[in-house]
């Protein structure tokens, strides 16, 4: 007889982990406590504007190929995808900015330019950068985080150093300027820690920057969570949403079902691909792994204010992404990470998909998405959005040369309480727990419960970490998990 397994969560590793799992041959039902599928990669549509809630930026498309070959299927069965070109443009003042090319070629002669033999130094970086990716990615990343051996290989010893050196120590011995160095610490913010707390491993990111690129999902990357929701449903997978998951019950310490909206889901498996923190919760304190202790002192990624605005004219001067670096970076980082509080002058970063993607707002109009990292946990109220939003528009303004605030048709905003309302949020953080050194791999929350039989855990807090590539990787790990157990 299959197993029925229940799904809390319609995320990027949940939809995936069910792929797999009905595959399998698994019963599988995925409850959703929202009204769309898709986790924190949701849509918000307005007036003709159609807007990515949560990820905007398409990395490592190897990730999904991967994905969606282990079903005899291709992402252009689903969706079509445009290569940035350029990828995008960052802004260090009035005026002055560096725009990141759709080639390594491009972008060495633009490092050039701004640092006279840094074209050389930058070679010797990605070539690094590539070794640790294909390490990464071949022998690291789809490990199930259960032992420390699963870090040892003869490639990985050779790399020890690189796990107690960081990311900004090798970035500033190599280049001089400060905008190329901040523009090289960046990718690995992705993965929610400082680049000082960065291990050099990590700087495989910058191979997936430079050397792999930026690509846009025509129509936005909810494309991919309706593909995978479509190859879900292919496979026989139930998904209901509005289904909020309120209480997991254990019988003689096995997972036996689960409660929503007054229904009990009896199942042989329970996978949570909702908020670790907050599932434990719907568990007797008993059969808690992580006490919240445990879950305070940890390195959490950053929390967001995100502004959704209509523009009833073309934004000038700026791409399809662009970030805004224009303050002190260091700054900003210790109101995040040290002391968590509102920051002073923030860097943010700000979407135009309507620059390449006509779907996504009227024509002659702009849609533009932008974002500042915050520290989880902090206050936020409309006053503090309001704030910020005339800060970093008034910014755009003076940067970018342009008036933009008398052609706002509208705006929409989330932020810290969003984030704990519609997606039980620790602390209502954006993109779960960093990858730092103590918090990577086996020294992540775990993918199976200790304490409780058939219940599993898989997304951005356990392993391999945050974002949108390591969240289907998630999906694929558990799933091989729970195949093997049951």
């Amino acid at each position: 007889m299959k197993n029925n397994i229940i799904i809390i969560g319609s995320g990027f590793s949940s939809l995936a982990a069910s792929c797999y799992l009905a595959k399998a041959g698994y019963n599988v039902t995925i409850l959703e406590k929202n009204q769309t599928i898709g986790g924190r990669a949701r849509q918000l549509k307005k007036n003709g504007f159609t807007f990515d809630i949560g990820p905007t930026w398409y990395w490592m498309p190897d990730v999904f190929e991967r994905f969606f070959a282990d079903f005899n299927k291709k992402p252009s069965d689903y969706y079509t995808l445009d290569k940035l070109s350029p990828a995008y443009s960052v802004y260090f003042g009035k005026n002055d900015l560096i725009t990141i090319e759709d080639s390594l070629d491009k972008i060495s002669e633009t490092f050039e330019a701004n640092e006279k033999g840094s074209s050389k130094s930058l070679d010797k970086f990605i070539s690094n950068a590539k070794d640790n990716y294909d390490i990464a990615i071949k022998d690291l990343v789809y490990n199930p985080g259960v032992s420390p051996l699963e870090l040892v290989s003869l490639t990985t010893i050779t790399r020890l150093n690189q796990f107690l050196t960081n990311v900004k120590q090798d970035v500033r011995k190599l280049f001089k300027n400060d905008k190329l160095r901040k523009i090289l610490e960046f990718p690995v913010l992705f993965l929610g820690a400082k680049p000082s707390n960065t291990p050099s491993f990590y700087n495989f990111m910058n191979y997936a920057d430079f050397g792999l690129g930026t690509f846009h999902p025509k129509k936005g990357m909810y494309q991919v969570i309706l593909a995978m929701e479509n190859l879900a449903k292919e496979l026989g997978v139930i998904i209901n949403t509005n289904a909020s998951v309120n209480k997991i019950n254990v019988e003689n310490e096995v997972a036996i079902s689960v409660e929503s909206n007054n229904v009990e889901y009896e199942a042989d498996i329970i996978l949570s691909g909702a908020d670790y923190w907050h599932t434990e919760t719907l568990l007797d304190e008993k059969y808690r792994q992580y006490s919240q202790k445990y879950w305070e002192k940890k390195v959490f990624a950053p929390s967001a204010l995100l502004f959704y605005v209509g523009f009833d004219k073309k934004v000038k001067n700026v791409e399809h992404h662009t970030l805004f670096f224009d303050v002190d970076f260091d700054v900003h980082a210790t109101a995040i990470y040290d002391k968590p509080q509102w920051p002073e002058d923030p860097l943010f970063y700000a979407s135009f998909p309507s620059i390449t993607d006509n779907s996504t707002a009227p024509k002659g109009k702009e849609a533009g998405i932008f974002l500042i990292p915050l520290a989880p946990g902090i206050e936020d109220t409309e006053d503090l959005r309001e704030t910020y939003f005339n800060k970093i528009i008034s910014r755009l303004e003076n940067l970018t040369s342009q008036k933009v605030t008398e052609h706002i048709l509208f705006k929409e905003s989330f932020c810290v309480k969003d984030f704990e309302k519609d997606y039980n949020s620790f602390k209502g953080n954006a993109y779960g727990m960093a990858n730092t050194l103590m918090q990577t791999a086996f020294l992540r929350p775990k993918l199976k419960s200790k304490k409780v039989k058939n219940l599993y855990f898989t997304g951005q807090l356990t392993v391999p970490g945050p974002g949108v590539p390591p969240s289907l990787i998630s999906g694929k790990l558990v799933s091989e998990l729970i195949s093997k157990h049951h």
